[in-house]
């Protein structure tokens, strides 16, 4: 009894060693891919249109934090000229929860003219918004802000979505300090199932009609 005990604990080990080899090498695949593709708000190339993927509403349904700071790096690149439209692009899974909306208003009431701030009513996850940018609102190439925990599987779902993407990672508040492992460790599970949907599953988001940006 103790000798299966012992293989069967040993068989246990290792199986988790290589899961965990294998996690943190697509993480370190992921990181290396898209390293070149990011830049900062000051040297980042213009592009038509900056994509600002949902990151959930706070209590009274305006913008949370990480949110927050994601619109405000897209509308410090419109108001430098660096992009013409702001595509903001979450969830809308019903009446009472609406991140585009929120993400609109937002930037319409930091001066952003309304005709240039598009929403995407299904943006439900990044690989969906990346996804959706290109094969509905037909960009072939763009801007996207976020987290720095995030950039790289950003960049890497819209470049595995046909676009010619370059990323620029927002500054970070409180909420990344007092929360940094926590969002870190979730990142590399997130990236694994990035990898699947990429190589493996290829899922279909919510689609729709073509409403491509600039008809």
């Amino acid at each position: 009894m103790m000798i299966i005990v012992k293989v069967i604990f040993r068989f246990l080990i290792i199986t988790a060693c290589i899961l965990f080899f294998l996690t943190g090498g697509l993480r370190i695949a992921m990181l290396l891919l898209t390293q070149d593709s990011v830049y900062n708000l000051d040297t980042v190339p213009s592009k038509a249109v900056v994509l600002v993927p949902g990151a959930g509403l706070n209590a009274v349904g305006g913008p949370s934090l990480p949110l927050r700071d994601r619109l405000d790096a897209a509308i410090q690149l419109y108001k430098a000229g660096k992009v013409q439209k702001l595509l903001v692009s979450g969830d809308n899974d019903s009446v009472y929860y609406n991140e585009p909306g929120a993400m609109q208003t937002y930037a319409i009431e930091a001066g952003i003219p309304e005709e240039d701030v598009v929403p995407d009513y299904a943006g439900r996850r990044t690989y969906d918004s990346c996804y959706r940018a290109r094969h509905i609102f037909g960009m072939d190439e763009l801007i996207v802000v976020t987290q720095a925990y995030h950039l790289p599987r950003a960049v890497f779902l819209c470049e595995n979505s046909g676009i010619d993407v370059v990323g620029v990672p927002v500054e970070q508040s409180r909420y990344i300090r007092s929360r940094f492992l926590f969002w870190n460790v979730r990142e590399v599970f997130a990236s694994i199932i990035a990898w699947t949907d990429v190589l493996i599953t290829k899922p279909l988001p919510i689609l729709g009609e073509f409403e491509p940006i600039f008809p």
